[in-house]
């Protein structure tokens, strides 16, 4: 009898004991019937729910013999499986990237564990075997419990097993008592797998994926490798299924299959040829429909097994996707057409349950990614759910799927590699413990079409044990490649990776990759670094995809932010990063990198992504669009092409066509607009888009999927003097110009506009300031922006106005302030406002620059107005947020939002809300009365918040932030980039800077509405 021991948490060669080996996550039935409807598995027994529950703080402190079946746990508390213990009441989530969460707090080598720091979760349910379960085989599943677990049954010790993100199986069956039964199973945080688990997350532990009980037929299918191949001209599939059978029963008499086509009907049936313990099954199809993203055909199987009497006793249902996933030339293929991933890392993560998912949460994920043209998912950094498998086989999402192994801590210090001690390495001792998570992984996951990649881990730098990880992929499953980033610090071991995989290389680094004739594809595993406000110059990574043929995509980081609702002191939910939970150590904000935030809501980054993740590219003129379908199977078929025509941002003209361009083909449609449409001067845009024409299982009909615009101008007359007369008051310290219901004053002692009044409403709460300084973003602080540009923040809370100058002409008066600042005795700035004689005020505003200063974040004018006038109306691109570096994604015209609304619900609080291309914003009360802002000579970056640039950088919370009592107007002349390449270092692009010693002007017209 084995005796459970804890010496086993830090034992790298115990990481398995009596657990059931690996297999593959085929449901299974006892009729036909049952299998083609598709119900709830009859011979399985969930046991999610509430269990009893105790918490330990380390190990001396457990109730040590809690799974005896004398021992009364019914004081205990309760704890809901499936669920994370540190979010249920107990302990802490921690949040750390690189380092191991007990770094500081423990002196430990591998395979050593944090004795005082190892927290236990004891746990306990009874149940009665089911009716049909009763004189069968029982089994439990565990399908995620982090770290490692001992099992009781009865008081009799079960089994052990380490490995949170894979099925752990035991038998139950010599332990089972008629009646009730005690299930007794104890949950430590940390083992020997902890240092294989140095993940970017939160570190949570406890039982957080589904338990069941399951029982068998008297013939079993315990494993079936299944596959659709197919042959060299793509036009000749196989189907190929190897059946293996739970060992101990009897051997079935038969084995026969039926394949039925995505509408019903039979393609083949066959009986399988039978083996010792074995079956097997081979279906010839000619010219079968094929599986990728754009079209995700998936055939039926049914597999029927009969016992020895003849008598149908188990059927598999399975659904096959044909496909040929292979390296030509150096490129990989998908069905003989070089692929481009389109794609993100993604966490499973809910802001309420954190990696506890559901059914519900992945179908929104799945739909999210489809909608927004994204076609992979990188499973960063471990095995997900069966059930996003099956999403992506049906819907339609490439698929590396990526083994729970990530060491980072090991050998990387702060930036620094060091790899001293890094673990897996070429330490023969920590293979098996290794190898086990590579096969757990394939054996549950080989039958999904989805899956193009296996990946060796993450973040692990190389060795021999992860090469054979690799080797043994290559050896089970020739029809997939194998993916590997760490060969990057380790090139003695690139055989582990069958392509180049970087992680935040700059455009350039990877060019330069790319024109030196390599050996291996390229792809960025990880890219654009999407912390905070980000992805900015995005475009310069997917235009590599044309230029050069290797270069096959990337996947951005990552897909949703991993923050957390807490409460605040005053009982008021908010989305909590690390350190909100007294956790250390902790990385802090680390974890909100999602392009979709922690809520499932999407941030504005998403409209970015979806213009340049298109497959279908709309390049519109005055007379025609230009469409180019780098679909690589799909047609436009599905699709309506609309068009539009809008002055000044008002649709004058739309109308939609059928148009089929072919997969990797280009057509020309001309537009037939009326005669004589774009007579009236202004500015037109052409608005070309492919809509959906009908729902499909992902988006509804009208859903766009491409976008492409134009925009052009017709000259304007002249337009006439302004009359109105305009008297003017010299005071002490005040002017003021005063017309027919209006009313503007400038204070000589302010140096600014102080009030501007119409008919008798203020619209100037706090003057208009030069601000050279806008909130920092995350990527800003990667950059040491503070350190590098702090001397703006400075200029912008200290300047000196130290001339003013007037001139009054009969319809006009322009007042001039000059300002200098601490910084530099050459900078200099003149804002001049010209009131005109209907009331409108032109403001221009000239900087002059000096050399030796840093690079500017803004160039703006800022100033406050009441809150009251919180209505937005923009005549700018949008409709979501963008900057210079982050508007590909963005379309002219007119949308309406409300001030609050521009505050990005990025978690720590920082620039947001931004919008270039600005024509003219109207700020509004609710009555619809305010002021107008327009460009003059040039579009203009505008922003409306509730806060200024200093209240957010102040601000580490969205709660610490003030209650809403203005609306802050900011008018930019430019506004830096946002950047993007990493959030540690990357600056933003040269072309999206700007540089301290130009001079830069920009002019705009405040009017009333």
């Amino acid at each position: 009898m084995t005796i459970p021991t804890l010496e086993w948490l830090s034992d790298v060669k115990v990481f398995a004991v009596n657990r059931v080996p690996a297999h593959s996550d085929h449901h299974y039935y006892q009729t036909a019937e049952e299998a083609k409807n598709g119900v709830p598995m009859s011979m399985r027994h969930v046991l999610n729910g509430d269990w009893k529950f105790n918490y330990s703080i380390n190990p001396a402190h457990r109730p040590q013999h809690f799974y005896q079946k004398d021992f009364d746990c019914s004081m205990w508390g309760d704890i809901t499986v499936p669920g994370h213990i540190q979010l249920q009441g107990y302990g802490q989530p921690q949040y750390v990237n690189t380092m191991y969460p007990w770094d500081g707090l423990a002196d430990i080598r591998p395979p050593e564990i944090p004795v005082n720091h190892n927290p236990v979760g004891s746990y306990v349910k009874t149940f009665t075997t089911p009716a049909n379960m009763q004189d069968k085989p029982v089994y439990i599943s565990f399908q995620g419990v982090e770290s490692a677990f001992y099992v009781w049954l009865n008081g009799e010790f079960v089994g052990y097993s380490e490995d949170s993100f894979t099925p752990a199986d035991f038998d139950l069956t010599p332990f089972l008592n008629e009646g009730e039964n005690k299930l007794a199973v104890e949950v430590y945080q940390r083992s020997t797998g902890s240092w294989l688990e140095d993940q970017d997350f939160w570190r949570f532990s406890g039982i957080f994926r589904d338990v069941y009980l399951y029982t068998v037929p008297e013939v079993h299918v315990f494993d079936a490798n299944i596959r659709g191949e197919l042959d060299e001209t793509y036009k000749k599939g196989t189907l190929v299924a190897d059946l293996k059978f739970l060992a101990g029963q009897p051997a079935p008499s038969k084995v026969t299959a039926e394949l039925y086509d995505a509408k019903g009907s039979l393609v083949a049936s066959q009986d399988g040829k039978m083996g010792e313990g074995t079956a097997s099954i081979f279906f010839a199809v000619d010219l079968p429909q094929l599986w990728s993203a754009e079209n995700p055909y998936l055939y039926q199987l049914f597999i029927h097994v009969y016992n020895e009497k003849g008598s149908l006793v188990e059927v598999i249902p399975q659904k096959i996707g044909f496909r040929r996933f292979e390296m030509i030339n150096k490129i990989m293929h998908l069905n003989g057409e070089r692929i481009v991933f389109k794609g993100v890392n993604r966490h499973e993560f809910n802001c309420y349950t954190g990696r506890v998912v559901s059914r519900e949460d992945m179908l929104w994920d799945i739909k999210t990614l489809k909608q927004n043209n994204i076609n992979a998912v990188r499973t960063s950094h471990y095995p997900n759910q069966s059930y996003w498998y099956q999403l992506c086989d049906e819907y339609g999402v490439y698929v590396i799927d990526e083994m729970n192994l990530e060491t980072h801590g090991s050998w990387q210090k702060m930036g620094q590699v060091e790899p001293s001690w890094n673990i897996p390495g070429n330490k023969p001792e920590w293979e098996d413990i290794v190898m086990d998570r590579a096969v757990s992984m394939y054996e549950r996951d080989k039958n999904h079409p989805s899956i193009l990649i296996w990946s060796c881990g993450n973040e692990s730098y190389g060795g021999e044990v992860i090469l054979n990880v690799s080797r043994y992929f290559k050896n089970v499953d020739p029809g997939r490649l194998v993916h590997y980033e760490g060969v990057f610090w380790t090139p003695d071991y690139r055989e582990t990776s069958d392509m180049e995989s970087r992680m935040y290389a700059k455009p350039a680094d990877i060019e330069k990759y790319l024109d030196e004739n390599p050996d291996k594809p390229y792809i960025s595993c990880e890219y654009m670094h999407a912390m905070g406000n980000s992805l900015g110059g995005m475009h310069k990574y997917t235009e590599l995809e044309q230029k050069y043929p290797m270069y096959q995509g990337g996947f951005i980081w990552d897909y949703i932010d991993q923050s957390l609702i807490k409460k605040d002191r005053y009982g008021k939910e908010f989305l909590a990063y690390g350190g909100d939970f007294g956790d250390r150590p902790t990385d802090y904000g680390f974890c909100t990198n999602g392009i979709v935030y922690a809520n499932r809501e999407l941030s504005p980054k998403m409209q970015e992504v979806k213009f340049l993740y298109q497959n279908i590219k709309l390049v519109p003129d005055f007379e025609s669009v230009k469409i180019i379908n780098e679909n690589l199977f799909t047609d436009t078929a599905d699709y309506v092409l609309e068009y539009r025509l809008l002055h000044e941002g008002k649709e004058i003209y739309c109308d939609q066509l059928e148009v089929n361009v072919g997969p990797q083909s280009e057509a020309e449609v001309q537009f037939k607009f009326p005669a004589d449409i774009t007579a009236a001067s202004g500015e037109y845009g052409i608005q070309t888009a492919f809509k959906l024409k009908e729902s499909t299982t992902w988006g509804y009909a009208g859903h766009e999927v491409a976008f492409g615009q134009y925009v052009f101008a017709v000259e304007a007359e002249e337009q006439p003097t302004v009359d109105g007369e305009l008297s003017v008051v010299h005071g002490d310290v005040n002017i003021g110009v005063h017309g027919r219901d209006f009313s503007v004053i400038f204070s000589k002692q302010v140096g600014s506009l102080v009030s501007l009044k119409y008919a008798g409403r203020e619209m100037i709460a706090q003057p208009p300031a030069p601000l050279f300084w806008r909130a920092t973003t995350d990527n800003d602080r990667g950059f040491a922006q503070g350190f590098e540009s702090g001397v703006w923040f400075a200029a912008s809370l200290a300047r000196k106005c130290v001339g003013i100058n007037v001139e009054e002409e009969s319809n006009q008066v322009s007042i001039g302030f000059t300002y200098k600042f601490s910084i530099s005795l050459e900078v200099e700035v003149k804002v001049i406002y010209t009131v005109l004689g209907d009331g409108r005020v032109h403001v221009k505003s000239a900087y002059h620059g000096a050399q030796s200063l840093p690079q500017l974040p803004i160039f703006a004018l800022s100033f406050k107005t009441s809150a009251d006038y919180d209505q937005l109306e923009w005549y700018a691109m949008g409709p979501e947020e963008n900057y210079s570096d982050r508007s590909r994604g963005a379309r002219l015209g007119i949308f309406k939002n409300e001030v609050t609304e521009n505050l990005s619900g990025y978690v720590m609080p920082q620039e947001s809300g931004n919008r270039t291309g600005v024509r003219r914003l109207n700020v509004m009360d609710k009555k619809g009365q305010g002021i107008k802002i327009s460009s003059i000579n040039e579009p203009l970056e505008c922003n409306v918040s509730p806060y200024t640039a200093f209240e957010l950088e102040n601000a580490q919370h969205v709660y610490e932030l003030p209650p809403v009592h203005y609306s802050v107007i900011t008018v930019a002349g430019k506004q830096m980039g946002i950047g993007g390449d990493d959030s540690w270092g990357a600056p933003v692009h040269d072309e999206y800077l700007i540089p301290a010693d130009q001079d830069m002007e920009f002019e705009f017209m405040i009017e009333r509405i």
